[in-house]
């Protein structure tokens, strides 16, 4: 569509604000009828660079069970969000928030997942945060499944790999639907979508013990019932509120071809086609046809009920929301150095530079993926995962220093901003995490993303005091200038 005006900044209303899940924030997870969840039988990782969050088998999660502490489980603990909510809601406020994403705990609600009535106390619990973003003017973004689904669906039923789960979902989301209809706007359905493809954290299905081939299948058919499961929520909201706007959330594994060799440049495509194969569904509507040769390749067969496909059709999203946080490169031969990631480990890039982590750093590469998905679906975008991880350290007087984090968000910002230039309909910015929180991969503290320092070590020592960071100023300045203002501190 010509038009003779570019825009040269970002719109009016803009969502700036930042993101976190309630396993990794919340904490109370005994508390007030709530069940047990997937998250919360994942333990804490040995070395940081073994993620733990897929690796349960029906032993570990049984001796999980056993375990009445948050010892080995400190997504159990998070940072105390459920006692110091209107705290960290009023230093987000401080900070200028217009938009607080975060995600309902659904075993909060429906503690078992499959109880047919809901737990008043964890409705209530919501009401209040809700309550309590409202007086600040801040709009809730609700994701409705982060990695946290009620660990008894996993036992009673293998979790998404049956299609039971569906029905027990909607249940879930009709009531938050209806509860919060005049309290939240804007709604996720699954967190990462395309993570159920890397097993237990998406899934809720064990599959350890199983063959490749048998894995493949088990959470490709658990990703179908999760794409139906998204289909109908959107349905089901729209009809409760047609004000809703519901989107899906993908992690954005941004890659590409380590030479222009046709062989990696065609590998660097399939990697891409790979990832965006979860959006194609929930916003084209439909399975696209490049999967036929994987799903034929791999042995996968889908079972379809009768209607599946005009469910996806009536179910697509609102909008399009992702994470990004790196890149990576693809070769057909796989003979690069490897380097770290988020979900995933690909080649590295010697033209970026690496975190403490070893995750690629690259702010372009955020104005490549906004412009792939603007010319691909051309519904609006939202960004509503992108920070820096670091250890963090007090200065002797209680201050972080933390110029190397304003360094990242500046330069990925500068890039949204050259995207909006570019005609992207952007949204908003949610970043990871304002607050410091568990991390999901590795269960550990001490890997800090937040503007907001809290006083808590990988144990789970300290006094949870929480310490405005200098990228806390940096931000609030940021916002106060809807993103002109990016000057260091």
């Amino acid at each position: 569509m010509y038009r003779e005006n570019v825009p040269t900044g970002f719109k009016d209303g803009f969502l700036w604000g930042g993101a976190t899940a309630a396993n990794q924030v919340e904490g109370g997870w005994n508390r007030d009828g709530k069940g047990l969840t997937t998250a919360e039988v994942v333990r804490k990782a040995d070395d940081r660079k073994n993620f733990t969050m897929s690796d349960v088998t029906k032993e570990s999660m049984a001796e999980a069970i056993a375990d009445k502490s948050d010892e080995h489980y400190p997504k159990r603990r998070g940072v105390d969000f459920y006692d110091h909510y209107k705290e960290d809601i009023a230093l987000f406020a401080e900070m200028g928030f217009k938009a607080y994403r975060m995600s309902i705990a659904w075993a909060r609600i429906f503690p078992q997942g499959d109880d047919q009535e809901p737990n008043e106390a964890g409705l209530a619990f919501y009401d209040r945060v809700f309550d309590e973003l409202a007086k600040y003017n801040i709009e809730p973004v609700v994701t409705l499944s982060h990695y946290e689904m009620p660990l008894h669906l996993t036992e009673k039923q293998n979790g998404w790999a049956s299609r039971e789960t569906i029905n027990d979902f909607l249940r879930f989301t009709k009531t938050v639907f209806t509860r919060y209809q005049d309290k939240v706007k804007y709604w996720l359905t699954f967190n990462e979508i395309n993570s159920t493809t890397f097993g237990f954290t998406g899934s809720g299905a064990i599959d350890a013990g199983l063959s490749e081939r048998e894995k493949t299948q088990i959470r490709y058919q658990s990703l179908h019932h999760q794409f139906i499961a998204s289909a109908l929520a959107v349905q089901q909201g729209h009809k409760i509120n047609p004000e809703f706007k519901i989107g899906s959330m993908l992690a954005r594994m941004q890659t590409y071809p380590a030479t222009p060799n046709p062989d990696d440049v065609r590998a660097a495509q399939q990697s891409d086609d790979a990832n965006l194969f979860f959006t194609d569904v929930q916003v084209r509507g439909e399975y696209p046809e490049y999967m036929n040769r994987f799903f034929a390749e791999h042995g996968v067969k889908i079972a379809m009920e009768p209607g599946d496909e005009a469910i996806l059709k009536a179910g697509k999203v609102d909008f399009l929301s992702f994470s990004y946080y790196m890149s990576t490169v693809t070769s057909a031969k796989h003979a690069g150095d490897t380097t770290m990631g988020n979900l995933v480990f690909g080649e590295k890039n010697p033209y970026l530079q690496t975190s403490e982590w070893g995750w690629q750093i690259d702010p372009v590469g955020l104005r490549i993926t906004l412009n792939t998905f603007w010319d691909r679906y051309r519904v609006p975008l939202f960004v509503v995962e992108n920070g820096l991880g670091a250890e963090d350290k007090l200065t002797a007087d209680g201050q972080v220093h933390d110029s190397y984090r304003i360094d990242y968000l500046r330069r990925h910002i500068e890039q949204m901003k050259e995207a909006v230039k570019d005609g992207v309909d952007l949204m908003g910015y949610t970043m990871w995490g304002p607050i410091d929180l568990i991390s999901a991969s590795t269960s550990e503290m001490s890997k800090r993303y937040g503007f907001i320092y809290v006083d808590q070590d990988d144990e789970g020592n300290g006094t949870l005091k929480r310490i405005r960071k200098d990228s806390f100023k940096w931000y609030q300045r940021v916002i106060a200038t809807n993103g002109e203002d990016l000057g260091e501190e």
